[in-house]
């Protein structure tokens, strides 16, 4: 089991706030950032439970299908990946780097894929592989929000903690742990309908039956100085893993200003929605900011080829 040691760095800002980022991409070179939290507890359960093979979903260039393969090959587990869309003639580096770890995968059509909670889906997996411990997508059960709790250390005293936000899963655990004082802010690099606060709410619910926790959405941002904990997608720019030229062209500056490399997808929409919310002074005055690097460090590569014929790449 991977050691957790928190490493915090300074971020350079000409602002009064006080901003550090909690390093969780140094903490394994596969299996980084938020994805190892939230997979410690389900390794746990599935081993109570006496299961030795895990089954998990995910894109073709998934962080948690990279991590889950890593993460399994450590600890003797057989994993399969349920990969959404059609088998490519050629595998990416994310599936071919998974293939390599012992990874079983399996390619469904996106219509198939949207039924990965059913039960009669379900049940044809292990009419196919036999029986196994599942994992949702993202890690976005129980066990993933338990995992996540451990993240921040009750003495940090923070004001604001921000993480990316995909499930919603991390924002939740950090949620549930963080001190009365302190509001857990959640960027969601998803366009659509603001519905990661109700989900997030839903699987505290589950989790911790007695939580009282309520999360805003988008209208957080509408008060004159942001309260509480809130998931907001006003920072999701075109989407999950669009292309924009801002967010390359604020990716490269912050890089070169702290030497800390982010990712397309998540942190870099969340470093960007960190620094606007100072310029609008959206957060309390002089206030001390946590940004949680959540990893996904393994999908630059992915983008990259996606949009090599874009400019600034």
């Amino acid at each position: 089991m991977i050691s957790y040691s928190p490493i915090i760095h300074k971020i350079q800002s000409n602002s009064l706030h006080t901003i550090d980022m909690l390093r969780l991409d140094l903490i394994h070179a596969e299996v980084s950032g938020n994805k190892w939290f939230k997979l410690k507890r389900n390794y746990q359960k599935a081993l109570s439970q006496h299961q030795k093979t895990i089954l998990t979903f995910g894109g073709a260039y998934s962080n948690h299908i990279a991590a889950t393969a890593a993460f399994c090959a450590d600890h003797q587990l057989t994993s399969i990946g349920i990969i959404r869309g059609e088998e490519p003639v050629q595998l990416n580096q994310t599936l071919t780097e998974a293939k390599r770890k012992g990874m079983h995968l399996y390619f469904v059509s996106r219509e198939a894929y949207d039924r990965k909670t059913e039960t009669a889906f379900i049940e044809k997996l292990k009419t196919r592989f036999g029986d196994f411990y599942l994992v949702p997508e993202g890690g976005n059960n129980e066990e993933g929000l338990l995992g996540c709790m451990d993240i921040l250390n009750p003495t940090w005293d923070y004001d604001y903690v921000f993480t990316a936000c995909g499930t919603g899963t991390t924002a939740g655990g950090l949620m549930a742990s963080a001190r009365t004082n302190q509001h857990v802010i959640g960027i969601s690099v998803l366009k659509g309908e603001n519905v990661l606060p109700q989900d997030a709410m839903r699987l505290l619910k589950q989790t911790i039956p007695e939580s009282t926790i309520q999360i805003n959405g988008n209208e957080a941002l509408d008060q004159k100085t942001i309260k509480g904990h809130s998931i907001t997608n006003r920072y999701c720019f075109k989407g999950y893993a669009a292309y924009d030229k801002v967010l390359i062209a604020f990716k490269l500056k912050f890089e070169e200003e702290n030497k800390i490399p982010l990712d397309y997808v998540y942190t870099n929409k969340l470093v960007y929605a960190v620094f606007d919310l100072i310029e609008t002074k959206k957060l309390k005055r002089q206030s001390k900011i946590l940004i949680i690097h959540s990893g996904g460090l393994q999908g630059n590569l992915g983008f990259t080829e996606r949009y090599q014929r874009m400019p600034i790449l």
